[in-house]
């Protein structure tokens, strides 16, 4: 897994998409700006949906750009020739506009895109490798660009429409993404990672965030028309799992935060205030749980009960189907009201975080006895 996630586009998608999210949430923002000065009768769930979903367009336009952009710094190719490709390919493959309203395009143009531009990158990108091996010319990757512009001119000659055969390979991706099986999968892969110092939620971003964001695509423009919202697993869904961030860490937080261990006390008041912005980066190596035996087990069952929870909790009815993407950084109370239009929600995250309290609970009264007879030890030592 280290090795996969150290190939260079691999990289390159994984730097990119955050300056992405930069672009959508610009982006949406602008858009509910104009929606919400204008006279509407529509409720702000529909108005938070009309504008969230350009917004995933104008968010497909910037990765287009910032991915060559990573990608010759990851492969060592130069930026221009590569940026050129990718643009040049995207904007051919584009579907073609049905009508000059802009907004409309850009709705149209966000259920495909992401993956559009990442394909539009990585195909100029192999051209350009392929050429490189073969010769040494200083135009060789000026002649790969052009291969790569050329492969998605084909395309458009022929009529094959990249953005039809995108949708349509998301079905059976989407049946296998939207299962319990699934979830549960992807965040054992996580937390395990982290428990081995790599970060899980990075190396799993250039597979995981493209499909299960077009999934939540789907469900925003289905909130729009009003239909049953398609997907549970989608990525607002992981609000629930991970309060406080990977691992489910804001009990921990608090309960080191309380702690009779001077040292704990300390890493938990100091990293409270970001865990509840779910950034637990500081606490993953403070407290330490990284290569920590004694907090392993709470880091990995914990998320794995509340995925658990949550799934059978939105299956059934009791909480509705996310239908809004919502960044982690927002507080976990907030984000997933935000995220469902529904106040049930507040109570299940709510719930969620007790349970994970509960979980966390006697492996950190456990890990303060360890901290305080190896302290007592080393101060015997001294003496």
């Amino acid at each position: 897994m280290r090795r996969l996630g150290e190939l260079p586009f691999i990289v390159a998608v994984r730097e990119a998409l955050p300056w992405s999210f930069i672009g959508l949430a610009a982006a949406f923002l602008a858009i509910l700006g104009v929606q919400l000065r204008a006279p509407s009768a529509l409720p702000l769930g529909l108005r938070l949906a009309s504008a969230l979903l350009p917004a995933f367009g104008v968010m497909a336009m910037t990765l287009v750009v910032v991915l060559p952009l990573r990608l010759s710094v990851a492969a060592g190719y130069r930026a221009l020739p590569l940026i050129a490709g990718s643009v040049g390919g995207f904007v051919l493959a584009l579907p073609r506009p049905s009508a000059p309203d802009l907004i409309v395009y850009l709705r149209y143009l966000g259920a495909s895109g992401l993956f559009i531009a990442i394909l539009a990158c990585g195909i100029t990108g192999a051209w350009i490798a392929f050429v490189r091996t073969r010769t040494r010319s200083p135009l060789g990757e000026c002649a790969g660009a052009l291969l790569g512009i050329a492969t998605f001119a084909a395309l458009a000659l022929l009529h094959f429409s990249l953005p039809a055969a995108i949708a349509s390979a998301m079905h059976p991706i989407a049946r296998l993404g939207d299962t319990y099986v699934a979830l549960v999968t992807i965040v054992a892969i996580e937390t395990l990672l982290w428990t081995a110092g790599v970060h899980g939620p990075a190396m799993l971003a250039a597979v995981i965030t493209p499909v299960y964001l077009t999934m939540q695509m789907q469900n925003t423009h289905a909130f729009t028309l009003h239909a049953p919202l398609p997907y549970i697993v989608v990525v607002s869904l992981f609000l629930f799992v991970f309060p406080g961030g990977a691992g489910a860490t804001l009990p921990l937080a608090g309960l080191l935060a309380l702690s009779r261990v001077p040292r704990l006390r300390r890493v938990g008041r100091a990293t409270l205030v970001p865990a509840l912005f779910n950034l637990n980066e500081p606490l993953l190596f403070a407290a330490p749980v990284v290569f920590n035996p004694h907090l392993v087990l709470p880091f990995v069952v914990a998320p794995l009960v509340l995925a658990s929870v949550t799934y059978a909790a939105v299956a059934v009815g009791l909480v509705s189907r996310a239908a809004f993407y919502v960044p982690s950084s927002v507080p976990t109370f907030v984000s997933t009201y935000l995220a469902t239009q529904d106040l049930r929600a507040v109570a299940l995250a709510a719930f969620n975080v007790a349970l994970a309290t509960a979980i966390w609970y006697p492996f950190v009264r456990a890990y303060e006895r360890h901290v305080a007879s190896s302290a007592v030890d080393s101060h015997e030592l001294d003496t």
